[in-house]
């Protein structure tokens, strides 16, 4: 049984930098390193300098090694002729990869193919066709990739499923949920607080999108309210939400966040999101809409009838709420 191949280290590439500095030959390298001379010599002559063979520099050879390895591992994407053709026919006509991965049998009964694989194809080998694709990034993230944290990055954060089963049934008034509104044209944004029971909205522009602004806005909106009627606040796990605690302390409140990537259980505010979209639809500049726009927009949803609450306005349900507390 032969001797397992073992790849040259850094270190062992540094030893012949040096011993051929001083002169010694490729047999004293290879007894000095335990390694046959062939194996000295080979290494020369593929890691050199593709012009000055004679000169070896360590880190660069082992560079050069590290690069080969790597490719010599990358498959071709798409070898049969024909898959290729026909994956780049349809892509060019407005496919998706998973459309043709699910379509191909049908043309031809004898090739299958993987949409991963197409989009491999696409990002490493047929980059021409990147425009065709119905999201046109020039790079495409690694497999796995992941937004998620390791760990909580909100401090003391509180799930859903401990929040009281009165505030999941809207029994009381009191219950709130938040919600940033962002556009990719400006770095400010709208945060929307919305009353389970009532369905009321509050609508304040954030110059950014930060924990701070995001705390001072809450707090300055839900002060408005009396003490009774602001009692629990939903969020969901963005990190303009990891001053919550402050935001407690301030009004005497409980906070609560969603499981990661679940916005529907926080789905008052979502709703509230949508018909707020109709009047700043996405890619809204929120730098240029004026104070008083999202004023006006705010009273115009609050005035308008909805058929849960047996078609009064939230205005209307949340003033009797306030009323009655008077």
């Amino acid at each position: 049984m032969g001797r397992k191949f073992k790849r040259m280290s850094l270190e062992e590439r540094e030893y012949i930098s040096i011993l051929l500095a001083k002169g010694e030959s490729l047999r004293s390298i290879g007894k000095e390193l335990g390694r046959n001379h062939s194996s000295i010599s080979r290494e020369l002559n593929i890691n050199a300098p593709p012009i000055y063979k004679g000169y070896y520099l360590a880190h660069k050879a082992h560079e050069r090694s590290v690069v080969r390895n790597r490719e010599s591992h990358q498959r071709p994407r798409l070898k049969d002729e024909t898959t290729r053709d026909f994956v780049c026919e349809k892509i060019v006509e407005g496919w998706s990869p998973e459309l043709i991965a699910g379509r191909i049998r049908e043309y031809h009964p004898e090739h299958k193919i993987g949409y991963e694989a197409i989009y491999q194809y696409i990002y490493a080998e047929g980059r021409d066709l990147i425009p065709c694709l119905a999201r046109k990034h020039k790079q495409r993230k690694n497999r796995g990739y992941t937004r998620k944290h390791a760990q909580s990055h909100i401090p003391q954060r509180v799930p859903l499923s401990e929040r009281p089963e009165i505030v999941n049934r809207r029994e009381r008034f009191g219950d709130w949920e938040a919600d940033t509104v962002v556009s990719r044209a400006s770095k400010s944004a709208l945060l929307v607080l919305s009353e389970r029971k009532s369905r009321a909205i509050m609508i304040t522009k954030l110059f950014r999108k930060t924990a701070a602004k995001v705390r001072v806005a809450a707090v300055r909106r839900l002060k408005e309210m009396p003490d009774g009627l602001r009692l629990t606040l939903t969020y969901d796990n963005g990190p303009e939400n990891v001053e919550h605690q402050a935001i407690n302390r301030e009004l005497g409140m409980q906070s609560f966040f969603c499981a990661p990537y679940h916005s529907w259980e926080k789905g008052t505010v979502e709703n509230s999101i949508g018909l707020i979209r109709r009047y700043f639809p996405k890619k809204t500049n929120f730098a240029e809409v004026s104070y008083y726009e999202v004023g006006s927009v705010e009273r115009r949803l609050n005035n308008r009838p909805r058929k849960c609450l047996n078609y009064a306005t939230p205005s209307e349900v949340l003033s009797g709420a306030i009323a009655g507390r008077m």
